[in-house]
């Protein structure tokens, strides 16, 4: 009789802990997939493709865009009094334009930044553009300048051409003009 009072207490307990463990599988997957809606920490405030909050939540910001070469061009939500050197290291800097076949050297580089700014009250469009070599440095202008609401930075890295750039352009061009002569020649005789 003991025997059998055990036995029911041991099934008892089985379905017991089944039945928990069943309800903890449900649960973590109930909350990880409510977790892909929601935005932490852990995911770098990225809220959607091509959208990322700096700002944290409560604090005063702006919302910039940023084009052109650099890693990750999009719009962003920065503290107001953000600086244009602050919003590049945001998006990760300027691109490297390397292959395994090419190594830039980063001294013939330059950078073109324009920024573009709507003035409502002058219904106009205030443009500053800035170049300058990669190696001199920021100007001092670019320090200074503080970015507003809904302001749009455009960058561009701009190199000298190498001689191995003149030849990508010369090089069909010559294989086909002396293709069509061989083909002529041999169409002639």
């Amino acid at each position: 009789m003991r025997f059998i009072l055990s036995m029911k207490i041991f099934y008892i307990k089985q379905k017991l802990f089944f039945t928990v463990l069943f309800i903890v599988i449900l649960y973590s997957n109930t909350v990880l997939s409510q977790t892909g809606s929601y935005v932490g920490q852990s995911q770098l405030f990225r809220l959607g493709s091509g959208i990322t909050r700096i700002a944290e939540t409560g604090q005063l910001a702006d919302t910039v865009n940023i084009w052109g070469d650099v890693f990750s061009p999009g719009r962003y939500l920065v503290p107001r009094g953000t600086t244009i050197h602050e919003l590049i290291s945001y998006a990760n800097g300027p691109m490297r334009y390397t292959s395994g076949e090419t190594v830039l050297d980063w001294s013939e580089l330059r950078l073109e930044i324009g920024i573009s700014r709507y003035d409502a009250l002058e219904n106009d469009q205030i443009f500053n553009h800035y170049t300058f070599s990669y190696n001199e440095g920021l100007p001092k202008e670019l320090f200074e300048y503080a970015l507003k609401n809904e302001d749009v930075l455009s960058m561009q890295v701009k190199r000298n051409p190498a001689f191995v750039d003149y030849l990508r352009v010369i090089a069909p061009v010559l294989t086909a003009i002396s293709t069509t002569v061989l083909v002529y020649v041999r169409l002639k005789d």
